[in-house]
């Protein structure tokens, strides 16, 4: 673990807490009881008291808590510069509890935001508690109910001397990976919660790739959930090797105790969203960055979700080749195939993700450090995987690489995995298996190897229908062809192309 030295002791600062956890519900009070079990005085408080009188009855002894009934006394139980985490629900939530900490701080405070919020709304706060003289630190937190317990991965934004103050005892909760905390500073204002936005939309693709892989082995195989976990099992002993490649294989062996049917064959093939992924996708929109294994895993929950719609359809009885298996020479060798594919198409998801963070990190000047965001997601959160640490070694070799496809590890896994990938995208087609991730992810691959792409017939449809101009291969500057009049060739100046409209 990271030493704390920087951090005195509540016994060296007048008896006081060094730090407040203000929202105790599953997440807030696990992450209160980290904070004590570490040796650190933490003042505790929640809206409704109940949960304060809970929290020091059932785990008084794990550490040393300061319960507050009012934020007035709990912000009082507090050494300065003091040091508030806030874990209530994202959006109204977290607005309401800073308006009413506001005028209880001082110049050089801390807020801390634990919560999934939009970087946006980050950033917002950032500037408006500036202008009071706080810090505001974004702080992503991944690991769920159990990690802010044993040891989340940990990523804050803020300003770099509220880092200072903060991050040793961050650092000290955070869990440890050969010897480093899965915490760093990451950037100023929003970077901290942008960087967990995009780890939860890189765990929205892996996933769905997951769940694709399942149903193509159950599907196109006839393979039985049991027989599926195995698989998973050994999976996970290799290059695969990750938290939810390892669930996977729980989750498949699990048998339903009252009907005594698999456990997946009872649970409604609706699947749930908080917003994460969805924002993933709206940012990189808003960037011109494409991260389209990410997008599809989001459309694919919206899909599954549209149940009145899937079942008209099913009612309808519209064609496909589906209940058709693989067999023979086609079945042979599958498994491996779709292992293969998993992991190229995964490879794909998170380095669109990492692309996602770069062009944000360019266009908010965050100077957020690739490398380390890989080394802290090895441990502590959900989408931790062996191949992070071949992520990080890929940002050491080369800070500026372009994409983790350039990097020679990657390049050589993705090009060894290929025959196979395409394998299985079109036994996919064939057998009308549904498998967005993996088709999506193969289609972002050709497209970026190829020499030339179509866009050049859409720039050109874009000319004929709005005058919306083009570039030349032969020659610089920017041109319209008269399509209704001589087809002459016309250059333009940059006045003329802001007076035109995109589409």
């Amino acid at each position: 673990m990271a030493e704390t030295t920087t951090t005195p002791a509540a016994s060296d600062r007048g008896d006081l807490a060094d730090v407040g956890v203000t929202g105790l519900a599953v997440m807030g009070r696990n992450l209160a009881r980290n904070i004590a079990r570490h040796g650190h005085a933490v003042a505790v408080h929640n809206r409704t008291s109940s949960r304060v009188d809970e929290l020091v009855d059932e785990h008084g002894d794990e550490g040393d808590f300061r319960p507050s009934h009012s934020l007035e006394d709990f912000v009082a139980s507090l050494a300065k510069p003091r040091r508030v985490i806030i874990m209530v629900k994202a959006g109204k939530a977290t607005d309401a509890v800073i308006d009413e900490l506001v005028p209880l701080l001082e110049e050089g405070d801390i807020v801390v935001d634990a919560g999934n919020a939009h970087f946006e709304d980050t950033r917002r706060r950032e500037r408006d508690l500036r202008e009071h003289g706080l810090h505001y630190v974004g702080t992503g937190v991944s690991g769920g109910e159990e990690g802010a317990l044993e040891g989340p991965s940990i990523m804050p934004g803020g300003s770099r001397e509220s880092y200072d103050a903060l991050g040793p005892i961050l650092e000290d909760i955070a869990v440890d990976v050969d010897g480093t905390p899965c915490c760093t500073y990451v950037g100023p204002d929003g970077a901290g919660h942008f960087v967990k936005m995009v780890h939860n939309g890189i765990e929205y693709a892996d996933m769905q790739l997951i769940a694709e892989a399942y149903d193509l082995l159950r599907s196109g195989l006839g393979m039985e959930p049991a027989d599926i976990a195995g698989v998973f099992e050994d999976w996970n002993s290799g290059d695969l090797e990750s938290f939810l490649v390892e669930i996977t294989a729980r989750v498949l062996r699990h048998t339903d105790a009252q009907t005594g049917k698999p456990f997946v064959d009872v649970v409604v093939d609706q699947a749930e969203q908080k917003g994460t992924g969805r924002w993933t996708v709206q940012s990189a929109l808003d960037l011109g960055i494409p991260v389209t294994g990410i997008a599809e895993a989001v459309f694919a929950r919206a899909l599954s979700g549209a149940a009145g719609q899937r079942k008209a359809v099913l009612d309808k009885g519209l064609a496909g080749p589906s209940g058709v298996r693989l067999e023979g020479e086609d079945a042979e060798g599958f498994v491996d195939a779709v292992r293969q594919a998993l992991y190229a198409s995964k490879v794909v998801a998170y380095a669109q993700g990492f692309d996602q963070i770069t062009a944000a990190s360019a266009e908010y000047g965050w100077g957020v450090d690739r490398g380390m965001m890989a080394t802290i997601w090895r441990g502590g959160c959900i989408i931790r995987a062996r191949f992070l640490d071949r992520i990080k070694e890929a940002y050491d070799a080369d800070e500026h690489l372009a994409s983790l496809l350039l990097d020679d590890y990657f390049a050589s896994a993705v090009d060894d995995a290929q025959d196979a990938w395409r394998r299985v995208v079109s036994a996919a087609v064939r057998l009308g298996i549904p498998a967005p991730g993996f088709s999506s992810a193969l289609a972002y691959y050709d497209g970026l190897r190829r020499d030339r792409l179509p866009a050049s017939l859409v720039q050109g449809l874009r000319d004929l229908f709005g005058a919306h101009t083009y570039r030349r291969v032969d020659t610089e500057g920017t041109f319209h062809t008269l399509w209704g009049g001589d087809l002459s060739e016309e250059r333009q100046d940059t006045a003329d192309q802001g007076s035109h409209s995109p589409h």
